[in-house]
């Protein structure tokens, strides 16, 4: 099994960073490959909106988002960390991920994932719910901890005195890691929910 971890930091090695690195010393003593991409300091536009992925297959910006795509799809699990800014996540990491989750056709039912927040303070849960709606939206089951997935920390190394929220990390690596190893025993048993054809609402007419 694998997890591809998306850092959302521009630090390298800053706290999310270290919160990431916590969850994946766990995922390697279970035997799950993992794989961590820095996605904070890179240039990534937002999306605009023109429907060309849908006849493409991949978004018209060719950039760390079609990189990442295929790693994506390859995933049983998926880990997106953040820092907090003005108790949102980084605009850049929101970038990657609306294009991402948009302009893949593959089908993510079933890969599990799970959203980390790293902040000084405040605006964490919000971070938290943030991320988790481009899970929930895609059929993706929910990894949860001990409490929300977060850590706190300002300055680089801070986060390594966050006891609790360091061990929120490590219980949700082991959460997630048997969540994915139950779905796939209930893939095999069962196969995966029936799905109907998708019905769209509009309300204005």
């Amino acid at each position: 099994m694998k997890v591809l971890m998306i850092n959302g930091s521009p630090r390298p090695n800053g706290n999310t960073s270290l919160a990431l690195r916590e969850m994946e010393g766990i995922f390697k003593a279970e035997g799950i490959e993992t794989e961590i991409v820095q996605i904070g300091n890179k240039v990534i536009r937002g999306c605009i909106a023109c429907g060309k992925c849908a006849e493409k297959g991949k978004c018209v910006f060719d950039d760390a988002v079609n990189e990442i795509a295929p790693k994506f799809e390859a995933c049983d699990g998926l880990v997106v960390g953040s820092p907090v800014y003005y108790a949102s996540a980084n605009a850049t990491l929101v970038a990657f991920l609306t294009r991402l989750f948009y302009s893949t056709p593959f089908d993510k039912t079933m890969k599990v994932g799970a959203a980390v927040a790293v902040a000084r303070r405040g605006g964490l849960s919000a971070t938290f719910d943030e991320l988790n709606k481009f899970f929930t939206i895609s059929g993706m089951p929910v990894a949860s901890s001990q409490y929300w997935n977060s850590v706190h920390g300002l300055g680089a190394g801070e986060a390594s005195h966050d006891a609790e929220g360091l061990q929120t990390m490590r219980t949700l690596a082991r959460n997630m890691t048997f969540l994915m190893r139950s779905i796939e025993l209930g893939r095999e048993k069962y196969g995966l929910p029936e799905r109907e054809a998708t019905q769209r609402t509009n309300f204005i007419r």
